[in-house]
């Protein structure tokens, strides 16, 4: 065999393997709508195609105009995880803004290149290559590869490889995120942008049994606004339906991550407390009605309105050890309160 024979050879083989890389990652990184499990499957890919000392992948906050480092791999990578820069610094800043593949020998002579998370790592960046996820002419992200693991330097062949992956990573990104938004319509009250009562009862039906099983408690706040329909008629009805936008935004914020805050319908508003027992939520709820009456809302159209409201707390296994039980009880508690004194908490 010549060393023309030998030199096709060489590159049908390197040919075959572009193919086999394609079809593989087509497959794999496509066949998952959640976001998590696609960066998992990268991770793998990467480390099997691409030889680099050092990989990460940082996805763009569009609103923020900065990039957050989602995957990092190699040495010192942990450092790097969560940081976050914006796109005027380094060289994958200038890819996700341009939109520009980069492929750069000698980072010394660059100086789009910025040594500060070289220098919080105490690591040494000698040559990049840096490419854009684009999906539908949008940048997603940039996933860039550090250092060369064989001596020598990136080459083209490396960087077409990298191209194939982030082409295919940036449509998995965006099915999954496309996946996630339809996802959350379909469980979140468009109005007040908290879970709708579809989501209440399928997490109620897991959840309780859970508790019970698990020997733990699960309590839930049922409350109504109190004189609801004279706001509507005194201020109209754009009045009530801002304020209970205002309440939903208001409850998001000052609730703990794992309570679940829902619209029930109406001016009727549910919190799901998951391992809290009677007596701490009967204390949140207290807690919830001092904040909410101290509260002034409709302040930008110029009126700083207290919001009352009256609220119920039951618990399992307490009070309940079904879903439907704990939902009445709760609400049976608040309505005692509302036929008495309103604006109070009430327990079963």
């Amino acid at each position: 065999m010549n060393g023309d024979e030998i030199k096709l050879k060489r590159e049908l083989q390197q040919l075959r393997s572009e193919v086999e890389l394609l079809n593989d990652i087509s497959k794999t990184l496509t066949s998952s709508v959640d976001i998590s499990e696609v960066l998992k499957i990268l991770m793998v890919k990467v480390g099997q195609f691409l030889k680099a000392k050092n990989w990460s992948l940082l996805l763009l906050d569009e609103e923020r105009q900065r990039l957050r480092f989602e995957i990092a791999v190699g040495e010192a990578s942990e450092i790097l995880l969560g940081k976050e820069l914006p796109l005027d610094e380094g060289v994958a800043g200038w890819v996700a803004k341009s939109g520009k593949a980069e492929l750069i020998s000698n980072v010394k002579e660059d100086k789009r290149f910025c040594s500060r998370f070289d220098s919080e790592a105490n690591f040494e960046t000698k040559s990049i290559v840096c490419v854009p996820l684009i999906n539908k002419g949008k940048v997603l992200g940039v996933i860039e590869l550090v250092n060369k693991i064989e001596e020598g330097r990136f080459t083209e062949f490396d960087m077409r490889l990298l191209r194939i992956i982030a082409d295919f990573t940036a449509i998995a990104i965006d099915n999954a995120n496309n996946f996630r938004k339809v996802n959350e319509l379909v469980i979140t009250d468009d109005h007040t942008s908290l879970y709708n009562v579809r989501f209440m009862y399928e997490y109620l039906s897991r959840e309780v049994e859970n508790t019970i099983r698990k020997g733990s408690a699960l309590s839930l706040i049922f409350f109504d606004l109190d004189h609801f329909k004279k706001v509507n008629d005194t201020y109209g009805h754009m009045c009530g339906s801002a304020i209970l936008r205002e309440v939903g935004f208001f409850i998001k914020k000052i609730l703990k991550p794992e309570y679940i805050p829902i619209r029930y319908g109406g001016d009727e508003f549910v919190i799901i407390l998951p391992d809290t027992g009677k007596a701490e939520a009967f204390e949140f709820a207290k807690l919830l009605r001092e904040q909410i009456l101290s509260h002034s809302f409709l302040n930008d159209m110029g009126l700083a309105l207290q919001v009352k409201a009256s609220y119920g707390v039951a618990t399992i296994p307490d009070d309940a050890r079904d879903r439907n039980t704990l939902i009445a009880l709760a609400d049976s508690a608040m309505y005692k309160i509302k036929e008495s004194t309103r604006d109070a908490v009430g327990t079963v």
